[in-house]
């Protein structure tokens, strides 16, 4: 690929100067270590906000480039798994289909974006876009907890993640990064970025591939691709301006071209999504009056697929082309968005917004006719100040929401009270809502489920209450959090296979009401030495009304802890994290309901700094489940065996996507 050029030049270019950059510094004393880039934190008000909302009682978690790194993640899935609260699984490994249940939610309830763009896949709302995210470029991920439909529109009716990218830096720096896996998986990658006069920039690349493993627990022998694997490039840029010394002109692009396996257990000689991804937005950032402060952006998100899926007939295998290479399924989201703060006199504050989105897309694939759909919204909010109490804070809004064949206001209430460094309490209440994705509305494939244009959105009233705190316990310093949350769910959209027009099924609006709610509690320790200790328990009761069966797909008990050594005067460290999966329920066609949880993985890894105190020379290892548990990812599923195949039976059998099996991975990083 003429990318792939692009990109290994990149990375040459960027290892060549960290080696002469690291040269420099020896030779003038200077100390280049990872840690010690002075990285320039976001002042505008589309940066700040998820850290603001969490002033007001937004409940939102920052997972750091440390913690990123320290659990070798590859992509962004493993980089989320320490999120209390939150249940991710990958399908088959990195860069593949997600199940997310963040406090309760399915995996269409939480929005997706990167600085702030928005990425989710409007054609399927259950399609995440983790399969063009590599954990090189990401400076932190903020996990918002809780219904945010406010300021971030729809989809965002359990939450956000947001990740933020590379940030800029006043001083020139870098990185060059390559790892090894125990299954052939390679990465390479590396950044630049710096500054010169009233520019600054930041240049990313990086390159990911593995031929990956047999994704499956069972399979049938007319499957002759039986390794689910990956080709992903990806670089960017990064570029600001400062027009005055409180006016900034922020530009990005990011480009992603990915070969990805997409297999099923029975027939497949190849199959496989080739995408293409355009990502780019213009901001400008006001910050220089207490009084007004303001951004502008516009944004460009295009996603384009290119499948291909070969069969092999029975009984001889021989090679039928079901979709020939080039088959087309995509879509492009544009939009720009405006808001402003003001602080006219002492006490409130006042923000007001507008958001605008353009979606088209379709599917040659699975058959969604060409749609457009056009949203525009108004966002208002106001909030106390310090000026009204330094410990108590308060903010209410609504956002009215328009689009082509709905309307719609939210409200949202949220605040928080600091009662001392032991003791706090929020909360956030308010409704979120969920548009009908493409498929949902116009799917006309013969061989699936009809879409109903006359759906509508799906409706949430959410409540978030949390008390939590730190102290001193002699020489450690213990924090902790308690959560309760509640989300009612009201027009949720689910299959109707009992309408005879529709044979295959079509989408109906539920009459009843889903509820979700349960708690989370979270402990810390930062003990002497870099010891520490993170540990969460979230239980969640999902159901519809007057059922006592928990929802498909949506584990009722889960936990997590991390327990680590990572000391500020040695150069080496080391890390232990347990991740635990009560009860999940999933239904095969013709084998009922199964449970697929109840296991536990545990992954352990360890670096070391080769030229100490300096920390530029840094070799990690780590082990991904370390003791080989066999796991599935998405429940129980079934197909037609071979044999039902071909004489007609139907018979089917009873399979799983397994879960990443051990999977031990060496990684060098070189900072200058």
């Amino acid at each position: 690929m003429k990318f792939a050029t692009i990109s290994h030049t990149a990375l040459a270019v960027a290892l060549g100067l960290a080696w002469n950059t690291q040269a420099c510094a020896e030779e003038t004393g200077e100390d280049a270590g990872e840690d010690r880039a002075i990285v320039v934190t976001g002042t505008s008000l589309e940066e700040t906000l998820p850290q603001e909302l969490s002033r007001y009682g937004n409940d939102v978690v920052t997972v750091s480039e440390k913690q990123i790194k320290d659990s070798g993640a590859v992509d962004v899935v493993k980089a989320l798994e320490s999120v209390p609260g939150l249940y991710i699984r990958a399908r088959n490994g990195p860069f593949t289909y997600v199940d997310v249940s963040l406090q309760g939610s399915r995996t269409q309830d939480v929005l997706w974006t990167m600085d702030g763009i928005r990425l989710n896949n409007r054609l399927y709302g259950g399609t995440s876009p983790n399969d063009t995210l590599p954990a090189s470029m990401i400076e932190r991920i903020e996990v918002l907890r809780g219904g945010e439909s406010l300021f971030y529109g729809t989809q965002a009716s359990a939450g956000v993640i947001n990740v933020v990218t590379r940030g800029f830096t006043d001083d020139f720096n870098g990185q060059v990064n390559a790892s090894v896996d125990s299954w052939g998986g390679t990465t390479v990658d590396g950044y630049l970025r710096g500054a010169a006069a009233k520019h600054r920039f930041v240049a990313y690349a990086s390159h990911n591939r593995s031929e990956g493993y047999t994704p499956y627990s069972a399979y049938q022998p007319s499957l002759t691709d039986r390794h689910l694997g990956y080709d992903l490039w990806s670089a960017g840029l990064k570029y600001q301006y400062d027009l005055a010394p409180d006016l900034a002109l922020n530009a990005q692009y990011q480009h992603t071209e990915a070969n990805l396996d997409n297999l099923s257990p029975t027939r497949i000689r190849e199959s496989r999504n080739d995408r293409n991804e355009e990502i780019a937005s213009v901001r400008l950032d006001y910050t220089g009056s207490d009084a007004v402060q303001f951004f502008l952006k516009g944004y460009f998100h295009d996603w384009k697929t290119a499948y291909v899926q070969i069969r092999n007939s029975l009984p001889d295998l021989q090679p039928q082309v079901i979709y020939p290479a080039g088959t087309f399924w995509g879509y492009r989201d544009w939009g720009g968005s405006a808001v402003v703060k003001l602080h006219l006199h002492p006490g409130l504050e006042y923000l007001l917004g507008y958001d605008f989105q353009n979606f088209s897309g379709r599917d040659d694939v699975l058959l969604i006719a060409p749609t457009s759909e056009q949203v525009h919204a108004g966002i208002f909010q106001v909030r106390t100040t310090d000026e009204i109490s330094s410990k108590g804070r308060l903010a209410a809004g609504l956002r009215y929401n328009r689009t082509d064949g709905a309307k719609k206001t939210i409200w949202n209430v949220s605040g928080r009270y600091d009662f001392a460094d032991p003791l706090y309490v929020e909360a956030n209440g308010g409704t979120s809502f969920v548009l009908p994705d493409a498929s949902q509305l116009y799917g006309n494939d013969p061989c699936c489920e009809i879409g109903n244009p006359n759906l509508s959105p799906e409706q949430s009233l959410n409540l978030n209450l949390s008390a939590g705190g730190i102290f001193p316990a002699g020489a450690v310093t213990l924090g902790w959090k308690a959560t309760y949350f509640n989300r009612r769910i009201t027009n949720m959209i689910d299959y109707d296979y009992d309408n005879p027009a529709y044979p295959n099924g079509t989408y109906a609006n539920l009459d009843g009401k889903v509820r979700s709610q349960g708690g989370e509690f979270e402990l810390t320790a930062q003990m002497a030495g870099g010891w520490s200790i993170n540990a969460s328990y979230t239980y969640a009761r999902v159901r519809e009304k007057a059922s006592s069966t928990q929802l498909d797909r949506n584990p009722r008990q889960y936990a997590k802890g991390t327990f680590a050594y990572a000391p500020e005067d040695l150069p080496f460290g080391a890390n232990l994290s347990l991740n635990w999966i009560g009860d999940v329920w999933s239904t095969a066609s013709g084998f009922g309901r199964r449970n697929y949880g109840n296991y536990a993985l545990v992954d352990a890894g360890a670096y070391l700094y080769v030229d100490g105190a300096a920390r530029r020379n840094r070799f990690g290892v780590n082990v991904e489940n370390l003791f080989n548990r066999e796991y599935a990812t998405r429940g129980y599923q079934s197909a037609v065996t071979d044999q039902g195949a071909l004489d007609g039976s139907n018979s089917r059998f009873l399979y799983f996507s397994r879960g990443v099996p051990r999977t031990l991975r060496m990684s060098y990083g070189l900072s200058f």
